[in-house]
């Protein structure tokens, strides 16, 4: 059987796996990277938030991927009928990135992995992780390529960056249920024939048809559109009993008053796929000789749009630390790569919570609007979530709450904002 030896072996070439090779590459470490899919392939996770562009920058990513022309996404809207909410990341609390991409995830992964694969990068895509075993930090992972051919790779660290595939979770026995009720999506994209002209066109956009029932609209640079639908996973089996995805994505768009003569009718341009029950959680995010990243350790509510910047912020954090564990610096992985991670994590699970609770949809769409708030929320929307200065980052598991009880109590906001950030 053949078998190499590297420094890091990384599994997944999805945008935590390429940021992870990225900086990698740029210190000189002799990696190599093992994807199952074959690019491009079809993945969820479109819509960007201004966090991952530091992690593109850093990666040595960024340049190529600005090439592209991919859709700028300056901000979000939050639809629920005649209420609109939009925010902007350039009047957001603090400082960081006021822009991002929309993007179709197809082509857009396929230009980081071909981006690191010009600068000499080894990725074996159409590669299924069959076995691992460690000894200390030390690692052999057994490797299946396309024809069916086993090789093993000797490794001093591995991160998995799998995604869905949650490789070593799977392997090693870490995954347990998500905090989080159980909801499920259901997406296509659509040639967006009826696009308006100017911003109204190219603006990401969140159609609120009930508490828990929600539409998102992302449309691309290339004329397409992603459509999906999000709700609990009852009501989403319920659009459509006999598994049409398609027809349940058709009723879910008559649903929207705003968007019902743009979408409706239209053709998917592939059958629409059913995610369900995607949030997912791990026993523990690393261990002797590897890290879990992205989807593979945590992933919450496409809501927010977070997904693709905790990936990016947990694949180069973790790359950054097995490098330096490999080159004789004694890391302590519990502070900080776990718990710096899971105050993020927390952060946007309470949001998240909160947003399904209605005590943030009660903030986002209570008029007059509050700007001061709306800046804070603004930051955390932006992926800022680990800042905290700001107080609805430091204070996140009681300021949505506190704040929304006084709008719902017609208690004046200005009087008793202070007492909630302290």
């Amino acid at each position: 059987m053949n078998t190499s030896e590297v420094d890091i072996l990384i599994i997944g070439a999805g945008p935590s796996g390429c940021v992870a090779a990225g900086y990698l590459q740029q210190q000189g470490a002799n990696i190599k990277v093992v994807e199952k899919s074959k690019f491009p392939r079809l993945v969820v996770g479109e819509s960007l938030i201004p966090r991952v562009m530091d992690h593109f920058e850093e990666a040595g990513l960024l340049g190529n991927l600005d090439k592209q022309n991919f859709q700028k996404k300056p901000g979000a809207r939050f639809i629920r009928g005649q209420v609109i909410s939009i925010f902007d990341f350039s009047q957001k609390f603090g400082e960081g990135w006021d822009w991002t991409w929309q993007i179709p995830r197809a082509d857009f992964d396929m230009v980081m992995a071909q981006t690191l694969i010009d600068k000499g990068v080894d990725i074996s895509f159409e590669t299924t992780v069959t076995a691992i075993s460690f000894e200390g930090t030390n690692s052999v992972t057994t490797v299946v390529d396309k024809e069916g051919k086993e090789s093993q790779i000797k490794a001093k660290f591995v991160i998995d960056s799998s995604g869905y595939g949650r490789v070593l979770p799977r392997l090693l026995h870490l995954d347990k249920p998500s905090k989080l009720n159980p909801h499920s999506a259901i997406f296509s994209h659509v040639k967006d024939i009826n696009r308006p002209e100017g911003i109204e066109g190219t603006q990401i956009s969140f159609d609120v048809l009930d508490t828990e029932v929600w539409l998102w609209v992302i449309p691309f640079s290339n004329g397409n559109t992603s459509l999906g639908i999000v709700a609990d996973t009852a009501f989403i089996e319920k659009l459509a009993e006999n598994g049409d995805t398609a027809l349940a994505l058709q009723r879910a768009i008559q649903l929207s008053d705003f968007y019902v003569k743009r979408f409706a009718g239209t053709e998917f341009l592939f059958e629409p796929i059913h995610l369900k029950n995607y949030s997912a959680a791990v026993t523990k995010m690393y261990g002797d000789g590897f890290a879990l990243t992205g989807n593979s350790s945590e992933f919450l509510d496409p809501v927010f749009s977070s997904g693709v910047c905790f990936a990016t912020e947990s694949g180069i954090l973790a790359a950054k630390l097995a490098w330096r564990e490999i080159n004789g610096e004694q890391i302590d992985w519990e502070k900080d790569f776990t718990q710096y991670m899971q105050r993020g994590i927390d952060v946007f699970t309470t949001y998240v919570k909160e947003w399904y609770t209605g005590n943030l949809q009660t903030l986002f769409f209570h008029r007059p609007e509050n700007l001061d708030v709306k800046e804070k929320v603004c930051a955390v929307l932006a992926g800022y979530v680990w800042n905290e200065e700001n107080p609805f980052v430091k204070k996140h598991n009681r300021v949505i709450r506190s704040i929304a009880y006084m709008l719902e109590n017609n208690k004046e906001l200005s009087d008793n904002i202070e007492k909630t950030y302290k």
